[in-house]
């Protein structure tokens, strides 16, 4: 598997082409994780879009098999902008469309801003043009320095998935998962979103967006992506019952289900 090479350590690089041969050649998918997840909850978007796209993801900064920073090292929308295209160019991506969940669909957003030719179309799972707040920060830290990250996992998990949400060995995959996750790269992540706001330059983004939404986010209610929604000139949005912020894991199958049928619609396929 590739290294995507930066200033600041290397990224892990997933790249899965399982592509029918009598496939004519698309664009690849390039996957962005959030905070608390892997490259691994994409598992379950493969299914449905392996046949007729590259697929590519990764561990972003601070987790699993990607550069884990000092505690004090400085994080910045602007450097996570820059992970995401080094990880492009590690897989050999010149154009491809962008899916980002949670954290990584800020990322997203931002990255369409920053590289537009780069970028054929953009999906948001779960994610939102306005940060977290302080008050969320504090939150964390008070969970993380009085359990630990389990204790930490354990409140989160409540905040992705309905108790049926998951099976029983899904549900134990995805907590070891975001048990992995340390204290210091959790809050520094989370700390890139507050007072995070791109609503001044969302008019600029001209690619065909699909959002896909939880109705039940406890961090991101669904007004704040209809407010989304009429901000981008070219953008549909699916809002799916009965979810919470785990969204595209636990809805993986309608998720990429959408996905397949939004790439499929668009001119080039």
């Amino acid at each position: 598997m590739p290294q995507a090479a930066t200033a600041y350590g290397t990224l892990h690089c997933d790249v899965g082409d399982r592509t029918a041969p009598w496939r004519s050649k698309r664009l690849p998918i390039l996957f962005h994780h959030g905070i608390g997840a892997s490259a691994g909850i994409w598992a379950g978007w493969h299914p449905a879009l392996s046949d007729a796209y590259r697929l590519v993801s990764f561990d972003m900064r601070g987790y699993g098999r990607s550069n884990i920073p000092a505690a004090d090292f400085r994080w910045s929308l602007d450097l996570l902008v820059d992970d995401l295209f080094a990880v492009a160019d590690a897989a050999g991506l010149t154009r491809f469309h962008l899916v980002g969940e949670s954290i990584g669909g800020t990322v997203a957003l931002a990255a369409v801003l920053a590289r537009p030719d780069r970028i054929a179309t953009l999906t948001v799972s779960n994610g939102a043009h306005l940060g977290a707040s302080i008050q969320r920060v504090e939150a964390w830290r008070r969970q993380l320095d009085e359990g630990g990250s389990k204790a930490w996992s354990d409140a989160f998990m409540r905040d992705r998935f309905h108790d049926d949400a998951l099976s029983p060995e899904r549900r134990a995959w995805f907590a070891a998962e975001q048990e992995r996750w340390s204290r210091d790269s959790i809050l520094n992540a989370l700390a890139v979103l507050v007072g995070t706001d791109l609503t001044p330059r969302l008019g600029e983004i001209g690619c065909p967006t699909l959002l896909l939404h939880p109705d039940g986010s406890p961090f991101i209610p669904v007004a704040i992506m209809a407010d989304l929604l009429a901000k981008l000139p070219d953008a549909r949005l699916n809002v799916y019952a009965r979810s919470r912020h785990g969204l595209p894991f636990s809805h993986a199958a309608e998720c990429s289900q959408a996905l397949r049928a939004f790439l499929d619609s668009q001119p080039t396929g």
